[in-house]
């Protein structure tokens, strides 16, 4: 009966947005009011996300019965949003989406679909794994249309979007099924370690792809740092800066600095929403190569954070979710026509070369390929460039372009966690006592 209440509530009192290009200089301003409830933040936040926007502020309030956010975004370009268009479907998918109870949680397996066949997978990492897999969806007559896999502390996990080579649709023989699956699980449950993938249906729905990683390697415990005996030693100040303390009105205030990138806010609260902690009040502050975040949070249960244990828990899954989508190593782009065995031939070819993909992104559409790959050495170390050069040449010089080296990008300047935006929270009761400016280039 409470869940009917609280879905009529929402019907009564739909999302409002209110999307501003006026108000500040150099941001599109979107601030949504909507009624409170236990992921909302998440799903506003997963909105702007899905329409490739960057969010360079933001001030989040949800005492109470209500939510009210502003976000300040800008495109990839560093612009405002200035399409009356994009600015329509910006405001309908967070009327509507904003207004939807969460995502269920799935569990990782195989779903079938009309269109293709969902597969997850997570186990322990090592290199050439993803290589193995794709050769084994090639012998199974599997095509790889599009996927997603992250690496972190030693484990790994994907999604993958399959259809059948010889349909071009999904897979739906459960023979068949159960066959992938038992082949993958052998393939990730390499040297003995029974830490590997779960084969279990995941149930019907859709979930947002980088949402599901998160919540597959949140609950393979990633967040234990793994101290591998070979490759670098990561430097201890490039990790993200975490503080968790417990202040006035029982509330915990988390403050984060680390190095900004896309989609950082997202990743923070989908770990945040997973541990079952609500965000009461925040504050996101971004500037170059930096990002500052702050949030008042407390347990569902409406507890703050108790013990020295939980706090080190929360630490370590927050560094954890910034940490899974960092930019490491050297950024490989494939751009070519599509093939039957083309992602199990690439992936071979840098198996042979000795190298590690950390994280990868493989995309289709209209029998074209753009799939990009973030490796490093088997030891974790920067690929010798002339390793790069032999491997473009046996693909295509056109084809494979160098886009970035994550591994020596600048770091950013190191300062104090302490909270500076939240000083005077507690006199402030309004938005006209927010300033919206954005620093950000």
């Amino acid at each position: 009966m409470d869940d009917e209440y609280a879905k009529l509530i929402r019907r009564m009192n739909p999302p409002r947005v209110v999307i501003d290009n006026d108000s500040c200089e150099d941001a599109t301003v979107i601030q949504v009011d909507s009624v409170n409830k236990h992921g909302i933040l998440l799903q506003v936040i997963q909105v702007l996300n899905d329409m490739n926007l960057v969010i360079t502020k933001a001030y989040i309030s949800s005492d109470g019965g209500w939510f009210m956010d502003v976000f300040n975004v800008i495109d990839h370009d560093g612009n405002k949003i200035r399409d009356k268009e994009v600015i329509n479907h910006i405001q309908r998918r967070l009327e509507t989406d904003a207004s939807l109870a969460p995502s269920l949680r799935g569990s990782v397996g195989v779903m079938p679909s009309e269109e293709h066949t969902s597969i997850e997978l997570a186990g322990t990492d090592r290199p050439g794994l993803l290589s193995e897999v794709c050769a084994v969806l090639a012998d199974l007559q599997c095509n790889v249309v599009s996927a997603e896999i992250w690496t972190h502390n030693a484990r790994a996990a994907a999604v993958a979007h399959v259809t059948d080579n010889s349909t071009g649709c999904a897979i739906k023989d459960p023979k068949r099924l159960s066959l992938i699956k038992e082949l993958l699980c052998n393939v990730l449950k390499g040297n003995n370690d029974f830490k590997a993938a779960k084969t279990t249906l995941s149930p019907p729905g859709v979930m947002n792809r980088e949402r599901r990683l998160h919540q597959i390697m949140f609950d393979d415990r990633d967040y234990e740092r793994v101290e591998s005996a070979v490759g670098i030693v990561q430097d201890k100040s490039s990790r993200p800066q975490i503080t968790v303390l417990n202040i006035e009105k029982d509330y915990t205030v988390i403050t984060m600095r680390s190095k900004d990138r896309p989609k950082l806010l997202f990743d923070i609260v989908c770990t945040l929403t997973d541990m079952q902690y609500v965000v009461f009040h925040g504050m996101v502050h971004t500037r170059t190569m930096e990002a500052y975040q702050e949030f008042y949070i407390r347990h569902v249960d409406g507890l703050p954070v108790s013990s020295d244990a939980e706090r080190e828990r929360v630490i370590q899954c927050i560094e954890a979710a910034i940490e899974r989508r960092a930019y490491e190593g050297l950024e490989l782009e494939l751009c070519t026509e599509d093939r039957v065995g083309l992602l199990s031939d690439i992936t071979r070819i840098f198996r042979e070369n000795s190298l590690c993909i950390k994280r990868a992104e493989i995309s289709t559409k209209g029998g074209k390929v753009k799939d990009t790959f973030y490796v490093t050495d088997v030891t974790g170390n920067p690929v010798d460039p002339k390793i790069i050069d032999s491997i473009r040449r046996q693909i295509g010089q056109t084809k494979l372009q160098v886009k970035h080296n994550g591994i020596t990008a600048a770091k950013p300047p190191q300062e104090t966690t302490t909270g500076f935006f939240f000083g005077n929270f507690f006199k402030v009761r309004s938005f006209q006592n927010f300033k919206l400016i954005r620093s950000y280039s």
